[in-house]
Parts: C-alpha cells; structure tokens; sequence
C-alpha cells in the first residue's frame, strides 16, 4: 500500500476533513488530532433542528463540515433577529464563556464534528498554536461583523441582495478555487429570513432577485437554486 505522507499518522475520522487544514484542527499536531478524535463524534443534523440555545451552558464545541448554520439573537419579546451564518471550516462555540450568546441552528443540512469542552480546553493548555488559531477565526468573525454593519447601513436594497448573494457564493463550498468565476448554490434562508437579515421586506427582497435575474447577473431555478456565471459582475453589483 502507498504510504501517503500527508495523512500518515492522521486519524480516519479527520483524513479528509476541511476543518483540519483550514479550521481550528490545523494547529494540531497528529498526536493532538488523534487525542482529540477519541472523544470526537461525526453527526449529520436535519435542516431546522437546534444545535445550542441564547443562554444555554455549552457542553461541547462542533466544527462545521459541511452546510450552512445560522446564528440568531431573541429578544425579550420573543422576537428574533438573523445575526450571522456560519460556514464549513467554521467553529460553532464559545471558548472561554460558560453560556453561548446566541442561538445556533442548522439552516440546511449540516454535517459537524463535535467534541467535548473539556477536550478543546485540554488541547488549549497544551498547544498555544490552537489559541491562535481561535483568535484568528475570532477577529475575521469581528471584521465580517464590521463589513455587515457598513453594508446594512449604507448600501441600497439592490445593494445588500447582492452583497448577500455574494457571500453565500464565496463560503458555500470550502473546497471551491477562490479565483473561479462561476458559482452555484441553493439558497440557505427562506426569503422571509433574508429580509429579515437584511432589514428588508419579502417583497424588496423579492423584486430585487427578479430584477439580477432580469439584468443576467444571476439565474435562478426551482425557486432556490442560483447560478451565477460572472461572480464579478454580482460582486460590482454589490458595490465591492
């Protein structure tokens, strides 16, 4: 048998994951990774089903595999608000805090691979690279925050569909070459929850699909599929 130089002494369950080479796992070593998938679980989640509740003590941390996961923010009343999605390599979790401060949810289907706090919180002690690895995903979500302020405050209707398409686009697949010029993908929120992450109506949200469809920047079958074949004639529509 090939002895492979690149998986040797990696373990089965992280040979072919996203997450090891551009998550958190990367900064582990194969000793690490093998300690840590002793107490790792692979698990597929139906689109819908709640992953952790605003408020609730986290037992245990998941890095997304594959799907998309959609992080909301209740309010006292009840109500909710759309604060960001989540991505495969990304990390579902909140080190260092006992509660999460929002609640995630598969908003399609997703494939995770979770595993303890106690094991991540180990890890950490043991290897400072790991920390670093946190931090870096901590300050990209701060700066994904930050361009999400400006495009929710400044940009037209027009503008933010667009915006939004084109992130969905640029995060739907890890394994995508990053300077392709075409993309495909099914929409992961219902229209109503784009508006609502938006700040817009159904209706705007609507027309504004309609009118990329009708100007040939995007194509749409089955109401949720979209096919863009010039990712930078979105991307000059969203005022990038």
């Amino acid at each position: 048998m090939r002895h492979d130089v690149h998986t040797a002494g990696i373990p089965i369950l992280c040979a072919s994951c996203e997450a090891r080479h551009k998550g958190i796992c990367g900064a582990l070593n194969p000793d690490q990774l093998v300690a840590l998938s002793k107490s790792a679980r692979k698990e597929k989640v139906e689109p819908g089903r709640e992953l952790i509740g605003d408020a609730e003590t986290a037992g245990h941390f998941s890095n997304v595999m594959s799907g998309v996961v959609k992080l909301t923010k209740t309010l006292s009343d009840g109500r909710q608000q759309i604060v960001g999605l989540q991505f495969a390599p990304d990390f579902v979790g909140r080190p260092f805090k006992t509660e999460s401060a929002v609640s995630a949810e598969a908003a399609t289907g997703v494939e995770l691979c979770s595993f303890p706090r106690s094991a991540l919180e180990r890890m950490m002690a043991e290897q400072p690279h790991l920390e670093h690895r946190l931090l870096q995903q901590t300050l990209k979500e701060l700066d994904q925050a930050r361009e999400w302020m400006v495009m929710l405050g400044r940009k037209t209707a027009a503008e933010k569909i667009a915006s939004f398409l084109s992130m969905i686009a640029g995060n739907i697949d890890p394994t995508a070459d990053p300077g392709r010029r075409s993309a495909a993908f099914d929409l992961p929120l219902s229209r109503a929850e784009i508006a609502d992450f938006l700040g817009l109506t159904i209706e705007t949200v609507s027309r504004q699909l309609t009118r990329l469809r009708g100007e040939g920047v995007i194509r749409v079958e089955q109401q949720r599929h979209i096919i863009i074949d010039d990712l930078r004639k979105l991307a000059a529509r969203a005022g990038d």
